[in-house]
């Protein structure tokens, strides 16, 4: 693996690179740590301007990962890897080519067209602008605009999964619940189908709460005993049950895991 030391994975592409990049980190993940570094190339547009970027960045080790749909630049581009002899994966090409086999049609050769034709490409834009605009309770005022408002006390991972969700194209917002305060009277106005309660072990959500004052340096009394936890998280419940909201456990789940579930329950909205 020494040789391999540092070796650079080439993006290269007509339009932004972002389905071969995200390719090449996935597949470098399953080598040791350091062993490749990505690079995104500056986008073609002209066989010339192909066959130079790769002349430049050719090496005795080179990779290239492409997705190159104009078929005047894939052509130029396996012209170059057989003169120079160029290391070099197609990410589109195969699949291109299988879905023209059975369809009996052929690609349209435009660069960039899954974000025109990807609606959610222009949601996830909104959505994560939304859910940064209402994390942690701001802007209680914008939550009936929600398509999804998760509600619970800290460290029951309410950022991380709204973050998730807006990613998948959800306007997330999320309400803390601190005991001894009332949430936002916004947050009885929205159709409870679109809340979900967040809970946890107390003694895992206590540990969780050490950690963090540990990483910060700072203490917060009674904030990590469990006792008081334990309170924080009854209380929640009591509030959620006022709602009549769905809850979910978050504890020994990913993000994933949890989002799929509130997934399930949008798309097939319970009684």
């Amino acid at each position: 693996m020494a040789g391999f030391e540092g070796l650079t994975i080439h993006i290269l592409s007509d339009s932004l690179g972002e389905t071969a990049d995200m390719v090449a980190r996935a597949a470098a993940a399953q080598f040791a740590t350091g062993a490749f570094r990505v690079e995104r190339l500056p986008k073609v547009s002209s066989p010339q301007q192909l066959r130079e970027v790769v002349q430049a960045h050719c090496g005795s080790d080179c990779v290239f990962f492409f997705t190159l749909v104009e078929p005047e630049l894939r052509a130029e581009m396996y012209r170059v890897m057989s003169e120079l002899e160029v290391n070099a994966v197609d990410i589109l090409g195969p699949p291109m080519a299988t879905l023209s086999e059975v369809s009996a049609e052929e690609p349209k050769g435009e660069a960039g067209l899954v974000r025109l034709t990807d609606r959610g490409y222009f949601q996830k834009i909104e959505a994560l602008e939304f859910a940064v605009k209402h994390d942690d309770g701001r802007n209680p005022q914008g939550l009936g605009e929600a398509e999804v408002v998760l509600i619970g006390v800290s460290r029951t991972s309410k950022t991380p999964l709204s973050m998730y969700l807006a990613f998948k194209g959800y306007r997330t917002a999320n309400v803390p619940l601190t005991l001894g305060t009332d949430p936002p009277k916004e947050l009885y106005e929205v159709d409870p189908k679109k809340v979900f309660g967040l809970t946890a072990d107390a003694a895992l959500v206590s540990r969780i709460r050490t950690q963090r004052m540990q990483e910060l340096g700072s203490y917060v009394a009674h904030y990590a005993e469990e006792e008081s936890v334990v309170r924080e998280l009854e209380e929640a419940r009591a509030v959620m049950r006022r709602i009549g909201c769905i809850m979910l456990r978050t504890d020994n789940r990913a993000i994933e895991e949890t989002a799929q579930e509130i997934l399930r329950y949008i798309e097939e909205p319970f009684d």
